[in-house]
């Protein structure tokens, strides 16, 4: 192999030279040294330094050389072991300790003087003691009522008066099902009936979300129904919708009470919507709704809604921003205030925003309606 003298640059060097005078073996080991074995890029055959020079001694079988390899692990001897195989415990066997029993005497009486003095204490002493030592479970709702509510006249004192015992619970009986009759009630609302003022179908089980559509939808051509309860009857933003098609044609509807649903804050601001286009609806319920977060930006919307309206006066819903919640009751006041300045004849405080509703075909709200009448 040439040797490289020492001080002399490697650009001056004849590499083409120097390979020439490289015999086969030595290029061989060359290429081996300068190929990288982690290089994915160059086949396997060419990472591997070793390199096979006999020819096959035939064509490759896959099956026969498992199949040989089988049998030659079949046929050949286990290795002995050093020390054959016995079942045996090794170690210590864990005893439980018995455990000391005590000499009880029987007929021993342990006392002291407190049980003299609490022997002797009357019921009021009693109760006392057991509200300065934090035992407030003792106390029963009576005692310290009468203790901290309605004994004002013991100038400060805060002493329980009555006996510490068990206060029975006034038992309350439970609240008779809605037996209304779904179909009939839709059927005499979609009859526009004369009778039919008032419709009671809160905590209605078995009613469908169709159902609830449906009497949407007959909100439309209704002209005397004005009071309508739909609390817990799973209605959604699909019945919500449905109710702010039928809202934007009645004009007769003064209640409408959907709490303890499923509405999200879209379909609230679509029924709100659907009020400021007749501003004939007086009180609306949408509280405690299923989806409990409306969001800054829903109750925003809320809010100007209900600056745009002129005929709320109670609006049930629970706003956790505080600008808006200051909005609703302000415009809440104004409208409740309206009434008394239209009894005495003074000038009715007008909406400070404009009513803005995609839902009407002409994407203007009509005209809000005199409160002074």
């Amino acid at each position: 192999m040439a040797v490289i003298a020492k001080g002399k640059d490697l650009k001056d060097l004849d590499v083409d030279g120097l390979l020439s005078k490289l015999s086969k073996a030595e290029l061989e080991d060359l290429q081996n040294a300068l190929i990288d074995p982690e290089e994915s890029m160059i086949p396997p055959s060419d990472r591997c330094q070793y390199k096979l020079s006999k020819e096959p001694a035939g064509p490759f079988d896959r099956e026969k050389l498992l199949e040989y390899l089988e049998d030659k692990a079949k046929n050949e001897k286990d290795w002995e072991e050093a020390k054959p195989y016995i079942k045996e415990t090794r170690g210590k066997i864990y005893e439980p300790k018995e455990e000391k029993k005590l000499p009880v005497a029987e007929n021993v009486q342990v006392g002291s003087d407190w049980d003299d003095i609490l022997a002797k204490a009357k019921p009021e002493e009693l109760a006392d003691l057991a509200a300065l030592l934090g035992f407030h479970g003792m106390l029963n709702q009576p005692q310290y009522h009468h203790a901290f509510v309605e004994d004002k006249d013991r100038k400060g004192s805060k002493s329980v008066l009555g006996e510490v015992r068990y206060e029975p619970c006034t038992p309350f009986t439970d609240e008779e099902p809605n037996l209304t009759d779904v179909d009939d009630s839709l059927r005499r609302i979609c009859n526009n009936s004369p009778s039919l003022k008032e419709l009671n179908l809160n905590n209605i089980k078995g009613i469908t979300i169709d159902q609830l559509c449906e009497f949407g939808e007959a909100l439309k051509t209704n002209t005397h129904l004005e009071k309508l309860h739909l609390a817990n009857t799973m209605s959604n933003d699909k019945v919500a919708k449905a109710f702010a098609a039928g809202l934007f044609k009645n004009k007769t509807l003064k209640l409408l009470n959907l709490e303890s649903n499923y509405i999200t804050g879209t379909g609230i601001v679509e029924l709100l919507e659907a009020i400021n286009a007749n501003q004939a609806v007086s009180e609306f319920r949408v509280a405690n709704q299923r989806p409990q977060i409306l969001g800054v930006k829903i109750e925003t919307e809320i809010a100007e809604l209900i600056r745009g309206n002129a005929s709320l006066l109670r609006f049930g819903i629970f706003l956790e921003a505080r600008n808006a919640r200051i909005v609703v009751n302000d415009c809440l006041k104004r409208n409740n205030d309206n009434l008394r300045r239209g009894r005495v004849g003074e000038e009715i405080i007008r909406p400070t925003s404009e009513v803005r509703s995609p839902l009407v075909d002409n994407g203007k709200a009509e005209a809000l309606p005199d409160q002074s009448n």
